[in-house]
């Protein structure tokens, strides 16, 4: 733009200096067509100013002056055309136009530092997020087959060299099966092991860059991962379950890859993260392999829901963009270091609106070391159904937690607990509302679990209830402890999904 204005201003000292008819000046980018007046072509380093250069234009078939009087207008307009050039080489807007003219314009695809960064912390990650594909069951109305079809899809992220996949419970809850796509290269990591590479692989897809969307990852340019002599492919894996965790919405999938293939991320902390922090989202969003957005950690000690309902705590919150499709995916700080799994988002629409959530990493690490070595995790329960906080307080209730339902098996209905039912004359007889665990004040269920999860299932509990009694046509409240024993959750979380093992149709 500088440089613009600095040759418009070069253009108007030289038309009101210069006759247009006899002088013509083109930029330093070459001559137009049917143009014989040059300018700007070279720079004279005695001046370190740009050295004008100058044609005139000769017309034919103009009849024959006296030569003499010829030579004085010559000798007239040589002297004219010095003043001028000598009062415009002097002009300071000239010496400003013509330094602003031959300083070197910046390079178009030169960045800024925190861009370059940026760009390398993607390219290093890239290789270790993938795509996961689910897939579930129809029968055919006509043939009665059963057939596969896709259910959805979402993102992960390589966990270790043992090929353990890290996403979200909700992306393959349904599933009946799972393919796992890896960013991988031809000529790169993964030759040594042709064998097993051949033995675990369902399909490899090599990606052309003129039909799949462009990224970083598909360049033929060099990075840290692949040469730039390699081409980048895609290598499909079926993957199995190892385990998973509804309370917490996190599932470890495996794949049979040759660990020259698995490039698992550099594991971060939750701890001491600040709000205004960098954070970095990876991940898929409407099938967009390897989408890239970025933002800041807006909140720190938010609380979600999972799947089945038990609240997930020390949730972060951040504003890079995350769509469906991104479950699962890396949330990365400035230095590329796993610090969250993106599990969920605020929206009114099912879009991104600012507002996400990730698992903080430190959850995210006992619980997926904890399913590698059992397959499970198993906490205390009370084995109870209760009403949402918010709901009861339609009720009146404004502190502890209403009791619902009391299995007639549990070990809650054998010590006296009462839950939530209807009266044979049709009325709502109010169950046994929770304030204490322990010590522990209640307010909201999300209290209950908290303080339960302190305990180990078997272990006895005091819990503090206040009762609802009609005496003499008056409700009475009355406050009573009552010791139960805490349960197993494998009892009452949903079954683990099993994948079959045929191969999925291509």
């Amino acid at each position: 733009m500088v440089i613009g204005h600095a040759a418009a201003i070069l253009s108007v000292l030289t038309a009101a200096l210069f006759p247009s008819s006899i002088y013509s000046f083109v930029t330093n980018h070459g001559n137009p067509p049917g143009r014989t007046g040059v300018g700007f072509t070279s720079q004279d380093p005695t001046r370190n100013v740009p050295t004008l250069l100058c044609a005139s234009t000769r017309t034919t078939n103009q009849p024959e002056e006296d030569p003499e009087r010829q030579d004085d207008v010559d000798g007239t307009k040589e002297s004219m055309s010095r003043q001028r050039r000598n009062l415009l080489l002097a002009s300071p807007l000239f010496t400003v136009a013509a330094w602003v003219s031959a300083s070197p314009p910046r390079a178009a695809h030169a960045m800024e530092d925190s861009e370059s960064k940026r760009i390398e912390i993607f390219e290093k990650a890239s290789p270790s997020v993938v795509f996961i594909d689910t897939f579930t069951e129809r029968r055919d109305a006509f043939t009665t087959n059963v057939m596969e079809v896709p259910l959805g899809s979402g993102s992960g992220f390589i966990w270790d060299k043992m090929g353990h996949i890290v996403t979200n419970y909700h992306v393959v809850r349904n599933a009946k099966s799972a393919q796992i796509a890896l960013l991988t290269s031809e000529t790169g990591a993964g030759s040594s092991s042709s064998s097993t590479f051949k033995q675990s692989k369902i399909s490899t897809a090599f990606i052309d860059p003129d039909v799949v969307p462009f990224t970083s990852m598909r360049s033929q340019t060099s990075t840290n991962n692949f040469p730039a002599s390699s081409r980048t492919k895609q290598s499909v894996f079926k993957a199995t379950v190892v385990g998973v965790d509804p309370g917490k919405d996190i599932a470890v999938l495996r794949v049979e890859a040759p660990d020259s293939l698995l490039q698992p991320l550099t594991l971060g902390t939750s701890k001491g993260l600040k709000v205004g922090q960098q954070s970095l989202a990876i991940g898929n969003p409407f099938g967009l392999d390897h989408t890239l957005t970025a933002g800041i950690i807006s909140g720190l000690g938010r609380e979600v829901k999972s799947p089945i309902g038990r609240p997930i705590t020390n949730v972060i919150q951040t504003d890079a963009a995350i769509n469906p499709g991104n479950s699962g995916g890396p949330l990365l700080d400035s230095s590329g270091r796993l610090i969250g799994m993106n599990t969920a988002i605020y929206s009114p629409s099912g879009a991104s609106a600012g507002i996400g959530f990730a698992i903080p990493i430190d959850t995210v690490k006992y619980i997926v070391e904890t399913l590698i070595a059992d397959g499970r995790v198993v906490r205390p329960v009370l084995g109870i159904s209760y009403l949402e906080s918010r709901q009861a307080k339609a009720l009146g209730i404004q502190n502890g937690v209403l009791v619902l339902d009391v299995p007639a098996d549990s070990a809650a209905a054998r010590a006296g607990l009462k839950g939530t039912r209807r009266t044979e004359s049709g009325l709502i007889e109010i169950g046994d509302i929770i304030v204490k665990v322990g010590d522990d004040i209640i307010n909201t269920e999300s209290d209950l679990f908290q303080a339960v999860e302190d305990y180990q299932p078997g272990d006895y509990v005091d819990l503090t209830v206040n009762r609802i009694a009609a005496s003499d046509n008056e409700l009475v409240t009355k406050q009573m402890v009552i010791r139960t024993q805490l349960q197993s959750s494998a009892m009452y979380e949903p079954p683990q999904p099993q994948f079959n093992n045929r191969p999925i149709s291509q």
